[in-house]
């Protein structure tokens, strides 16, 4: 043969390889994704992810957005007015095929989401590649491990590798071989996901026989130590979670009851409607939110910089009109006074349902509150909470500064520990009152702010905070602000710590209990008022 000619059919050979595609798809598995059993329709899903063709990708992806029809023994994608042949790519006329949905529940869609990230496993972005790893580790199908194992073997980098290492492990610990079964428990032994835990705790169970799940000894006893050991490693992220579960609690208290330690210890007012307050806050959070949103939309992420001084002015300016036509007839009155302003916390509250209305109105997180830190163990410290935490660090920084430091703080104390003997001095009682009540309230605004961040911002917002405001204040002192510090931090810990071993509800009655006794016990709070009024 000669020399040109045969390099002539090398390249033509050459050319051909490249113009084939690397992996044909199963058309037998495309096929099957059409039958009226779901079992069948996983097992068809499973064997196009164990085939490694990135081909099956949009497939999959159109079965999952019940986008995948069939029509006289032929799988298409309908996207609208068009369709093309599922396997071909030919464009099909649907008026002449009369396509049927193919119908999927929830079983062939978690299948379809470990499918589809087993695929991912051949993407060359890392991160691809590590999230589809992460979905798998979580729990994956027998069909796909083989194209977990194959991308094992090719895997270079070790986070990814000992995350596959775990998803095949997840798979083969329902081995028949107990050898098999024993290894897996050994890799799944250096994982720090809650979800393996529940999965080798399966093995230790007793089934309705009284029989183990597990009958094999050694494999028990290797599921013990690999238990012992992730429990271990979990360890120090859960206790770090629980410890700032408690602290964004305490500071959600500390912001909501810090207004009502100073009001309170001023004037002696019981006010029902501190409540309000906070969410006259949240409301306030909520309207700039919906200006920027309208009229700022590049701007959005710093609506909080305006939303912050509106809400302390908003309900500080409540608070005010309040006092001055209400509550400074009261004083000296405790009962009179708790019951006017429970009647005013319900006049607000239907005011702001008639003008928001009864529903519940949501307040986005901007883009620098979103997000959280990962600690590991699925142990995440959220943003926003975060932010509350150094938020409420702040406010108590600049109220401490303002008692301490300012002219109008000193009369606070002074009119606090003894109000006639203020009075006597030359200081305007009345306008200190005024003051101080309006200040209280701004603290609370500010408080809505940051609930506003954690949750649904509804007219019943406040009456939820109310109560524990009250506790945080009998418990730590009347009108004592690192009482009041103490108190809500105390009371957010312990709360968080009790949840998991009596629940949300026994937990809060453990607390009041707890409180009720301490109280009997030393009636001032944990700092007790200084001054001769406390002394008469």
């Amino acid at each position: 043969m000669p020399k040109s000619r045969l390099i002539a059919l090398l390249l033509a050979g050459w050319l051909l390889a490249l113009a084939a595609p690397a992996h044909a798809l199963d058309a037998a598995a495309v096929a099957q994704l059409a039958a009226e059993d779901s079992a069948a329709k996983i097992e068809a899903v499973g064997k196009l992810a164990a085939d490694g063709d990135a081909a099956a990708i949009p497939i999959l992806r159109a079965l999952q957005n019940d986008e995948l029809y069939a029509a006289e023994g032929r799988i298409l994608i309908v996207r609208g007015d068009a369709a093309t042949d599922a396997l071909t790519g030919e464009p099909v006329d649907t008026a002449a095929a009369a396509p049927e949905p193919i119908v999927v529940n929830n079983r062939i869609r978690n299948a379809i989401d470990s499918a589809l990230a087993g695929l991912r496993l051949v993407a060359p972005e890392r991160e691809l590649r590590l999230a589809a790893a992460r979905e798998l580790a979580g729990g994956a199908g027998a069909a796909m491990l083989p194209l977990i194992r194959a991308a094992l073997e090719r895997e270079s980098d070790a986070e990814i590798a000992d995350l596959l290492a775990q998803a095949a492990a997840t798979i083969e610990i329902g081995s028949p071989d107990p050898e098999v079964r024993r290894g897996a428990v050994r890799v799944l032994g250096r994982s720090d996901r809650p979800q393996t835990l529940e999965l080798l705790a399966g093995l230790l169970r007793r089934n309705a026989d009284g029989d183990f799940v597990e009958p094999d000894a050694a494999v028990r006893a290797e599921a013990e130590a690999a238990i012992a050991t992730i429990e271990a490693r979990l360890f120090v992220p859960r206790a770090i979670g629980a410890l700032f579960s408690g602290l964004s609690l305490g500071s959600v208290l500390l912001l909501a009851a810090l207004g009502l330690a100073i009001t309170f210890g001023l004037m002696g007012i019981i006010n029902m409607a501190h409540g309000e307050m906070l969410m006259i806050g949240a409301y306030t959070t909520f309207v700039v939110q919906t200006i920027f949103r309208r009229y700022f939309p590049e701007a959005f992420d710093a609506y909080l910089l305006v939303a912050v001084p509106a809400a302390f002015l908003a309900a500080g300016l409540v608070g005010v009109a309040l006092e001055r036509t209400i509550i400074r007839h009261l004083y000296g009155r405790p009962l009179e006074t708790l019951l006017t302003t429970w009647g005013i916390s319900l006049i607000l509250i239907q005011a702001v349902r008639t003008v928001f209305g009864a529903q519940n109105v949501e307040v986005a997180n901007p883009s620098w509150m979103s997000g959280g830190f990962h600690l590991g163990a699925d142990v995440v410290l959220p943003s926003n909470r975060v932010a509350i935490v150094l938020f409420a660090a702040l406010v108590v920084l600049l109220v401490g500064l303002f008692l301490a430091r300012t002219r109008l703080g000193l009369c606070v104390r002074a009119v606090t520990q003894n109000r006639a003997m203020a009075d006597c001095m030359g200081i305007p009682t009345p306008r200190v009152d005024w003051m101080t009540f309006g200040l209280g309230s701004g603290i609370a605004g500010l408080g809505g702010v940051a609930l506003s961040q954690i949750g649904n911002v509804g007219p019943d917002l406040g009456q939820s905070y109310i109560v524990d405001s009250f506790m945080v204040v009998v418990l730590g002192g009347v009108g004592q602000l690192w009482g009041t510090i103490i108190a809500a931090i105390g009371l957010g810990e312990v709360n968080k710590f009790l949840e998991p071993y009596a629940g949300a509800v026994l937990g809060k009655i453990f607390v009041l209990v707890f409180i009720i006794l301490f109280i009997q016990k030393r009636p001032q709070g944990l700092f007790a008022l200084k001054g001769r009024a406390a002394e008469a």
